[in-house]
C-alpha cells in the first residue's frame, strides 16, 4: 500500500482544488448562458487534473534533478515529496507523468473533436506551459516568470476553455471572473518564492520575489490579495458578476489573518496557507454563480 501512498502524495493531491475551482467557475458561468452537461464538466475536470497531476510529477522531477529540491528546501519539511525522500525512483516519476500527459491529451482530442477545434489552442498552450515550466531549455520559472504563468492557466485559460466545453464560445465575461481567482492561485508560487528566497538565490535561481525583494514582494501579495477582492466587489454591483458573488467577501478575515502573519514573518508554510484561501475564495465563488443561475 506504501507505494500506491507515495505516488498519491507525489502528484499533490491537495493542489487539485485550484484546478477543480477554475474549471467550476467557467463551468458554472457556462450555466448562466446554456444548458449544463454535468458529462462534459466531468470529463473537462478529469483531464485538466490529470494535465495538473502531470505538470507536480515533471516539476519535481526537474527540480530534483537540477539539485534545487533537497530534503533541506522548506517545502520538503511541511509537506511529503517521495522523490525528494528516495521512495520513488525519478525515471518513474517521468514515465508518469509522461502517461498523465498522455492521458488529458486524449481528453482533450475528444472535448475539441466534439465541442469545437478551438480548445486544441488551449490544451497546447497549456501542456506547453507545463513542460517548460522547470524543464530545460527553458525552464522559465527559473527566470521569475512562472506568478504570471500560473495566473494565465488557472485563471484566463482554464476558465475560458471550461466556459468554451459548456457554451461553444468564448464570452469575455469569462475572462473578466477570470483574473481574481487567478491573481490568488499566481500568489500561491509567490509566497512560495519569498520564503525561499535566501534558498533560490543560492541555487542561481530568479523568481519575482528575488527581483522584487522580500519587503516589496510582500507588499506586491497584499496588493494583490487587495486587488482580487475588489474585483470581485466591482464585478458584483456593475456586472458581470451578480450581488451573489458578494459572498466571497466571507473569506476576507482569513486574507486579513494571512497579510498579517506575511508581514510579521513569512510563515514555512505561506503557499499552503495562500491555496487554503483560494480555495476559500474560489468555493465561494462558484457558489455564488450557483445561486445566480438557481434565483
Amino acid at each position: 500500500m506504501n507505494i500506491y501512498r507515495n505516488w498519491f502524495l507525489a502528484s499533490r493531491p491537495w493542489s487539485f482544488s485550484m484546478t477543480a475551482i477554475s474549471v467550476s467557475v467557467g463551468s458554472a458561468l457556462a450555466a448562466l448562458y446554456s444548458d449544463f452537461s454535468w458529462f462534459l464538466y466531468l470529463v473537462t475536470l478529469v483531464g485538466t487534473v490529470f494535465l495538473h497531476a502531470a505538470t507536480n510529477l515533471i516539476n519535481d522531477y526537474y527540480d530534483v534533478k537540477s539539485g534545487v529540491d533537497s530534503q533541506e528546501v522548506a517545502t520538503a519539511q511541511y509537506r511529503p515529496h517521495p522523490l525528494v525522500e528516495g521512495k520513488l525512483e525519478a525515471g518513474q516519476v517521468r514515465t508518469a507523468a509522461y502517461i498523465l500527459y498522455g492521458l488529458s491529451t486524449l481528453i482533450g482530442i475528444y472535448l475539441a473533436a466534439t465541442r469545437g477545434w478551438e480548445l486544441m489552442w488551449i490544451g497546447l498552450i497549456g501542456a506547453f506551459a507545463s513542460l517548460t515550466y522547470t524543464a530545460p531549455p527553458l525552464k522559465y520559472k527559473y527566470s521569475a516568470l512562472g506568478e504570471i504563468s500560473v495566473f494565465l492557466m488557472w485563471g484566463p485559460l482554464m476558465v475560458a476553455g471550461s466556459f468554451f466545453v459548456q457554451n461553444q464560445e468564448f464570452h469575455l465575461n469569462a475572462f473578466w471572473i477570470s483574473l481574481p481567482f487567478g491573481v490568488l492561485v499566481a500568489l500561491v508560487l509567490l509566497a512560495n518564492n519569498i520564503r525561499d528566497i535566501a534558498h533560490d538565490r543560492n541555487k542561481g535561481i530568479l523568481t519575482l520575489a528575488i527581483v522584487l525583494g522580500q519587503h516589496k514582494g510582500i507588499l506586491l501579495y497584499g496588493t494583490l490579495v487587495a486587488a482580487a477582492y475588489l474585483g470581485i466587489i466591482l464585478m458584483s454591483i456593475f456586472g458581470p458578476l451578480y450581488l451573489w458573488s458578494l459572498i466571497v467577501l466571507a473569506s476576507l478575515p482569513l486574507a486579513l489573518r494571512l497579510l498579517r502573519q506575511m508581514k510579521a514573518h513569512v510563515p514555512a508554510d505561506a503557499d499552503a496557507l495562500t491555496a487554503q484561501l483560494d480555495t476559500a475564495f474560489g468555493v465561494l465563488l462558484v457558489i455564488s454563480l450557483v445561486l445566480a443561475g438557481v434565483f
